[in-house]
């Protein structure tokens, strides 16, 4: 055994692979949404993994592309047969993310993004440890409550999102990383910025640095 490999020899729970997966979460009306779409513009290499939802399309939202659309019934049986990792109700809705994409995109080499509310986000780094967490900001809660304005909802539902805002970050303390959501160029630079460097990461080169050890 070379000198690099013995210091890389170690429990399996050390192990960092190579493929990425980073999970992007966020209250409702943060913008999460528009940074990850032009943060996959600026790294094809990632693919998104979507999510299946019982909620109906949004304008412009693609089958396959942003969601799979299943109906409730669908839904359910798909819990039924373990097809997620992990599954959330969010305000009268389900979503879910799939094992199989997971396991089809991580096995081969493969990165992936996934948008994933903070209580699914908290399940899958249980069950899948390894991935890097990423929570998204507004610039103030007065921000976030203006956005939310803007979108026309009555002033109940602003306010029931707002106190689900509240609570989701209060999960922050146990992301990796935090993005404030001020200026969309610049949060998004921060994401890519993130996943150059954890590409970077020497426990993830490993198979690469190994040969300079010989």
């Amino acid at each position: 055994m070379n000198e690099f490999k013995k210091q890389q020899t170690g429990g399996a729970s050390h192990r960092v692979n190579a493929a990425l997966f980073m999970v992007v979460s966020a209250p409702s009306g943060t913008g999460k949404t528009s940074i990850c779409r032009e943060f996959l513009k600026l790294c094809p290499n990632i693919r998104f993994s979507a999510s299946s939802t019982t909620r109906p399309p949004r304008p412009g939202e693609k089958e396959g592309v942003d969601y799979f659309f299943v109906s409730e019934e669908a839904f359910r049986e798909q819990i039924r047969k373990g097809t997620f990792v992990e599954w959330v109700e969010n305000y009268g809705h389900y979503y879910g993310t799939s094992k199989e994409i997971m396991q089809d995109v991580l096995g081969s080499g493969g990165d992936l993004l996934l948008d994933i509310e903070p209580v699914g986000a908290k399940a899958l780094k249980k069950s899948c440890p390894g991935g890097v967490f990423v929570f998204i900001l507004p610039p103030s809660l007065e921000a976030l409550k203006s956005r939310l304005n803007r979108r026309g909802e009555i002033p109940e539902v602003v306010q029931k999102r707002l106190g689900k805002a509240m609570d989701e970050i209060k999960e922050i303390v146990w992301y990796d990383y935090v993005i404030i959501n001020e200026d969309l160029q610049d949060a998004t630079d921060c994401l890519r910025s993130i996943y150059i460097a954890e590409k970077s990461r020497r426990e993830r080169l490993t198979e690469k640095i190994g040969p300079f050890f010989e």
